[in-house]
C-alpha cells in the first residue's frame, strides 16, 4: 500500500489557508477542475443548456462535498471520484432556492435581499458539513442542526463565514470584469474556473477544520486508521519515544533508534534526531562514524544535495574526512564542482585519487582535481604535474585528448605576453 498523505491537525492557521488554496490544483482535484469549468460550456446549447448546467453545478458540488468528507477523514490528498449520492442536487436547489428568496424580498420589499445573502453565508458552511457527513437533507436543512455545528466550531465558525462572504464577492467582481473585458466565450471559463476553484478550497478548509474536531464530531479519522494499518507512523511514534526517553536517558534513546537506522530507508528526521544525541554528548567519532552510513544511504537515495551537507558537517568534526566509498566520493565531488564549491570538489577529487588509484573513474577525478587547481595561479605547477601523472598512469584513456588539452591550455596561460 502507497504512503498515505495526512493532514496535520497541529499546523497553524496560516499554514492552512495556504495548504488550502494549492488544494484545488493537487493531483485528483485539477483535472477535475479543468473538466467543470469546460463542461459549463455545454450551458450554451439551445433547449437543453440550461439543464445540463444544473448537473454540471450537481457534479461539481457533489465533489466537492467527497472532498470535504475526505479532508474530514484526514486525507491531505483530493479523492479521485465522488461517491453517488443526492447531495449535489441538494446544495443546486439550496442554492437556487435562495436566489429565488432574494428577488422575491426584493420585489416585494424594495430591497433587504442582503438578509438572505447574510442567511446564507451563515447557514451555508453547516449545511455543506452537514450533508457531507450524515447524508439527510432534512438534517441539513433543521436551523437547529446549524447551531449544533455552530457550537462545536465557536469562533472559528466565523472564518468560514468571512470565506463565504469573500467567495462570493471574488466571484461576482470576476464575472462582472470579465463580461466587460473579454467575449463571452472567454469570459466564461474565466468565471467558472474561478467560481470551481473558490468552491473546491471552500471545502477543503471546511473538512480540514473538521478534522481539527473530529472528536467533537464524533468521528475517528479513516485516514490516520490506515496509516496505522500500513505502518507509516510507527517513525513518528519511535520518534516520539525517543525524545521522551532522551531527557532521561540520552544513551538509552540512541540504542532505541540504531536498529531502524540500520535500514537505508531510515527517515532525515530520524537520522537527524541520532546526530543531535551524538553531539549532545560530545561523540565525535561516532558522529563520523554515521556520518559515513548516511552518506552513503543519501547517494544510493539519489539525495547527494543533503549528503554534500552531512559532508559538510563532517569535514567541521574532521578536516581530513572523506566518503569511505567511491560512488559517494565521486557523486559528491562532480556536485560541489558544479555548486561552485571548489575547496570541497578538489579535497573529493585528491582524495578519490589517494584511495582509488586504480579505479576506472580515477583519470575524470584527476582531470577535474588539475582544472580546479589551474584556477589558482600559485598552483598551475601542481596541476600540470597531475596531468602528466594521469597520462603516464593511464596511456590510451578516452580522457588523454581532454588531458592533453588541459595541459595545453595551462601551458599558454602560464608564458608571459610580449
Amino acid at each position: 500500500m502507497s504512503k498515505i498523505e495526512l493532514i496535520d491537525p497541529r499546523q497553524p492557521l496560516s499554514g492552512q489557508l495556504l495548504e488550502a488554496l494549492r488544494y484545488p490544483f493537487r493531483a485528483a482535484a485539477l483535472p477535475a477542475l479543468a473538466a467543470f469549468t469546460l463542461a459549463h460550456y455545454l450551458g450554451l446549447l439551445p433547449v437543453a443548456g440550461w439543464l445540463l448546467e444544473l448537473v454540471i453545478w450537481a457534479a461539481t458540488y457533489l465533489y466537492a462535498l467527497e472532498c470535504l468528507r475526505h479532508s474530514a477523514d484526514g486525507f491531505a490528498q483530493p479523492p479521485e471520484f465522488a461517491e453517488p449520492g443526492h447531495g449535489g442536487w441538494a446544495l443546486v436547489a439550496i442554492l437556487l432556492w435562495s436566489t429565488v428568496l432574494t428577488l422575491l424580498v426584493k420585489l416585494n420589499f424594495g430591497g433587504g435581499g442582503w438578509l438572505v445573502t447574510a442567511l446564507m453565508a451563515v447557514s451555508l458552511p453547516a449545511i455543506a458539513m452537514s450533508l457531507a457527513l450524515d447524508g439527510s437533507v432534512a438534517h441539513a436543512l433543521n436551523p437547529l442542526t446549524w447551531l449544533q455545528v455552530m457550537s462545536r466550531f465557536g469562533l472559528p465558525y466565523l472564518l468560514l463565514i468571512g470565506v463565504q462572504l469573500l467567495i462570493a464577492l471574488i466571484v461576482g467582481m470576476t464575472q462582472h470584469g470579465a463580461e466587460i473585458i473579454l467575449p463571452r466565450l472567454l469570459a466564461l471559463p474565466l468565471f467558472y474556473f474561478v467560481a470551481n476553484y473558490a468552491t473546491l478550497f471552500n471545502f477543503h478548509l471546511m473538512g480540514v477544520l473538521i478534522h481539527q474536531r473530529h472528536e467533537q464530531f464524533g468521528m475517528q479519522p479513516q485516514a490516520r486508521v490506515l496509516a496505522t494499518q500500513n505502518h507509516q507512523d510507527d517513525d513518528r511514534d519511535l520518534l516520539d519515544e525517543v525524545e521522551a526517553l532522551a531527557r532521561e536517558q540520552p544513551r538509552a534513546a540512541l540504542d532505541l533508534l540504531v536498529p531502524r537506522l540500520r535500514d537505508r530507508a531510515a527517515p532525515a528526521s530520524l537520522h537527524l534526531a541520532y546526530r543531535r544525541l551524538l553531539k549532545q554528548q560530545g561523540l565525535r567519532d561516532a558522529l563520523l562514524v554515521h556520518g559515513q552510513i548516511w552518506i552513503a544511504a543519501l547517494i544510493a537515495q539519489g539525495e547527494s544535495r543533503r549528503a554534500l551537507g552531512v559532508l559538510q558537517e563532517c569535514i567541521g568534526l574532521d578536516a581530513d574526512f572523506l566518503p569511505d566509498d567511491p560512488r559517494s566520493c565521486g557523486e559528491l565531488a562532480d556536485l560541489a564542482a558544479r555548486l561552485g564549491m571548489s575547496r570541497m570538489a578538489l579535497q573529493l577529487g585528491r582524495g578519490y585519487l589517494a584511495h582509488w588509484p586504480r579505479d576506472p573513474q580515477a583519470p575524470h577525478y584527476g582531470l577535474l582535481s588539475a582544472r580546479l587547481l589551474g584556477e589558482q595561479p600559485e598552483q598551475r605547477a601542481e596541476a600540470m604535474r597531475l596531468l602528466g601523472q594521469l597520462a603516464s598512469a593511464w596511456p590510451g584513456h578516452p580522457l588523454q585528448p581532454a588531458m592533453q588539452a588541459a595541459a595545453r591550455q595551462l601551458d599558454d596561460s602560464t608564458v608571459p605576453p610580449r
